[in-house]
């Protein structure tokens, strides 16, 4: 995926949606664990060191699953590559839902698919095609028949570097 880093690093100072220190351990066989800063803004989840500004890397939560793990764990892997996981510790289990129930709500195509079901509720209760005001009501990314088939929602992974 393309992406401009200059945009990427301004992004990731924006306000989160969610941030915390977590433990951390990246895809590479034999990673440990470390505290970093993870936040998630929009559709990017961005991890820092503990002490720098600057994001060490993003991953871009678009068709990848999200799964709990051991208690007060879940994982990020990714459906292009399913080798390619990576594991957070949270605090506490409570954390740890807040965190996966966020994240599945992240992706664009969560957001997709609840704006086509509430324009349908909408639709159904009023008669009127709330999105005609706007002038997109036919746009095909607005439409149901534009929807993946189920199983193929969740990650791709963007990274400004490795994980260390």
């Amino acid at each position: 995926m393309r992406y401009n880093e200059k945009e990427l690093r301004a992004l990731s100072q924006q306000p989160a949606e969610l941030a915390a220190e977590l433990g951390m351990r990246g895809p590479k066989k034999g990673s440990v664990a470390k505290r970093r800063l993870v936040k998630l803004v929009v559709n990017f989840l961005f991890y820092f060191r503990t002490d720098e500004a600057e994001p060490l890397g993003a991953l871009l939560l678009e068709r990848c699953r999200v799964a709990q793990e051991e208690p007060g764990g879940f994982s990020i892997s990714f459906v292009e590559d399913p080798e390619r996981k990576y594991h957070f510790e949270c605090c506490s289990q409570e954390q740890c839902e807040q965190w996966t129930e966020a994240l599945r709500r992240a992706s664009y195509e969560y957001m997709r698919r609840s704006l086509i079901f509430y324009r349908n509720e909408i639709q159904k209760m009023t008669g009127k095609d709330p999105l005609e005001q706007f002038g997109i009501s036919e746009e095909t990314r607005f439409q149901l028949s534009s929807l993946p088939r189920e199983g193929q929602s969740a990650c791709v992974s963007s990274q400004l570097d490795e994980l260390d």
